[in-house]
């Protein structure tokens, strides 16, 4: 009876490495999943970073270089530094999404479980989901029609090292219909535009504007 578990308990270690999912790292160039794939840790240095369609990551990445899930993707984690991050249709990020200088962009029914942060560099969502909060310092953020919020948004006072040559406040949209629920907590000036059919929750630092219709 032990020879027997023992046995099965081999059996199944082997099974589960078989079934691992293998790292994908470059230094140059693009590291890419294909549609429908599994894979660990997927990252580059100089190089964009694609996710396939309906593919499922742990972590994307890149240094120099843009993020992009596929309709349907799912990765645990994204990172990246001078790059734009873009989450397609119903594309899944488990964690956080944490970027310094790029565009982000979350397409319809795109979400992102955790935080979502960048330094510089437009913020996006259309119908889609952030669960643990909005951070920035310089971004124009878009919460478009129908999307939602959880966790507030922060956008900080910029640091000295963080001091771009455009001083403009940034513009911050809150759609028709979309919900913010939390703390909007504005360190900068910011110019703040809330839909009348949206819902938010308490404001500091900034006083926001009306807008009827799609845009103001």
């Amino acid at each position: 009876m032990r020879r027997t578990l023992f046995s099965v308990v081999i059996a199944l270690s082997f099974a589960g490495a078989a079934l691992a999912a293998e790292d994908i790292s470059k230094v140059n160039g693009t590291a890419s999943v294909e549609a429908g794939q599994r894979a660990g840790d997927v990252g580059t240095v100089n190089g964009s970073v694609r996710i396939g369609d309906q593919a499922i990551v742990e972590k994307a990445h890149s240094v120099n270089g843009s993020v992009e899930l596929g309709k349907g993707a799912t990765a645990d984690e994204v990172h990246t530094v001078n790059g734009s991050v873009t989450l397609n249709d119903h594309a899944q990020i488990k964690g956080e999404l944490e970027n310094v200088n790029g565009r982000v962009k979350l397409e319809q029914g795109a979400n992102v479980a955790g935080h979502l942060s960048n330094v510089n560099g437009d913020i996006t969502l259309e119908r889609a989901h952030v669960g643990g909060g909005i951070e920035t310092v310089n971004a124009n953020i878009t919460v478009g029609e129908g999307s939602q919020v959880e966790g507030g948004i922060l956008v900080k006072k910029p640091r000295m090292s963080w001091s771009s040559s455009d001083s403009r406040p940034p513009t911050i949209i809150i759609g028709p219909h979309a919900v913010v629920t939390g703390t909007m907590t504005f360190e900068r000036e910011v110019q703040l535009y809330i839909s009348d059919s949206a819902k938010v929750g308490k404001i500091e630092g900034a006083t926001p504007k009306a807008f009827s219709g799609n845009a103001p």
